[in-house]
């Protein structure tokens, strides 16, 4: 047993919560990585599930452990605390990662500086929404690999060395959600000073909203919790290295438009502020949809009015943050 325990150098931590059809997936592709198996191993944390997850996590040979419901940053947390390898790697329990994922995502760790890494989506759908979303993937990626260090480690692909995970206190467990709880963490760990880095070829593919009423939804809590980190860290609300400028700038507008658009209600000529101010929002994406249709032209057409939605779901979420915090 010690000798086993002196060749474990890396630990997934997977959360898991009824997800019985999509984590089988999961372990398969982390049985088949390119490094050693002798080198890593695979925690599921079983988050209180009602179906057949945690014996299905057994059966594909990780090692499971369980805890009444809690969330994703507790499960993942405790998947840390019992964890032997020195660097933590992280996926989620709907994504399959790529065979050389393990070996992608610690290679950044040969700079010691390095104390955390993001990796990158991609995607096997066909749904225009979804090619929307991996759309927008990539135009993050092309400005995360501009900088030399990031301020954004997701969940969905991340990796982090053990002994500074713990130090810097871990998962922020009052996110009850799996859902900016990631962003808290390394905005943190940037305060401290530590440099996170960006690796485009770690990948792990993922399931994105298959439907706009679904990608509506995820952007509204995206914006209501993002609201929630930006109470401690209120710089960020203004630039980081994930998020275009245009897109705040889009977001912020879209905020302006709401009591305009309400106000047209009692005063009718007001609505042709709220559709100028629409107009400027889907005119402000021209460059991110002109970049999307030299690689998908359907998606690049439609892309102007599904910034605008989203910039209008973001907005909603981030002005109803402010006067209420819940699920």
């Amino acid at each position: 047993m010690a000798a086993e325990k002196e060749t474990i150098r890396y630990s997934v931590v997977i959360p898991a919560y009824n997800v019985g059809k999509t984590l089988p997936d999961t372990l398969i592709a982390l049985k088949q990585q390119s490094v050693s198996p002798a080198e890593y191993e695979v925690i599921v944390v079983d988050d209180g599930s009602t179906d057949e997850t945690a014996a299905l996590a057994r059966r594909f040979g990780a090692n499971c452990i369980s805890q009444p419901n809690r969330g994703p940053a507790a499960a993942r947390n405790y998947g840390v605390r019992v964890a032997r390898g020195e660097i933590i790697l992280f996926t989620d329990a709907d994504c399959v990662p790529d065979r050389d994922w393990i070996r992608q995502m610690t290679l950044p760790f040969r700079n010691e500086r390095t104390v955390g890494v993001k990796g990158a989506y991609r995607t096997r759908q066909t749904e225009l929404v979804a090619r929307f979303a991996q759309a927008e993937f990539e135009d993050r990626y092309d400005l995360l690999k501009k900088v030399a260090a990031i301020d954004m480690v997701d969940t969905c692909s991340a990796a982090f060395r053990r002994e500074v995970f713990i130090k810097i206190g871990m998962f922020d467990e009052s996110f009850p959600v799996a859902n900016n709880e990631d962003t808290e963490l390394s905005y943190r760990l940037c305060a401290a000073g530590y440099l996170l880095k960006f690796n485009s070829e770690a990948l792990v593919y993922h399931r994105h909203p298959d439907s706009f009423a679904k990608y509506l939804r995820l952007k509204y809590k995206r914006g209501y919790w993002r609201m929630v980190v930006y109470r401690n860290y209120p710089g960020k609300a203004f630039k980081d290295t994930y998020t275009p400028v245009v897109i705040k700038l889009q977001t912020l507008t879209a905020a302006l438009s709401l009591p305009v658009t309400l106000s047209s209600l009692v005063f009718p000529k007001l609505l042709t502020v709220t559709a100028w101010l629409y107009l400027g929002i889907m005119a402000s994406s021209a460059a991110f949809s002109i970049k999307t249709f030299k690689k998908d032209p359907v998606v690049g057409l439609v892309s102007p009015a599904v910034v605008l939605g989203r910039a209008i779901a973001f907005a909603l979420g981030s002005l109803f943050s402010v006067f209420h915090r819940g699920e």
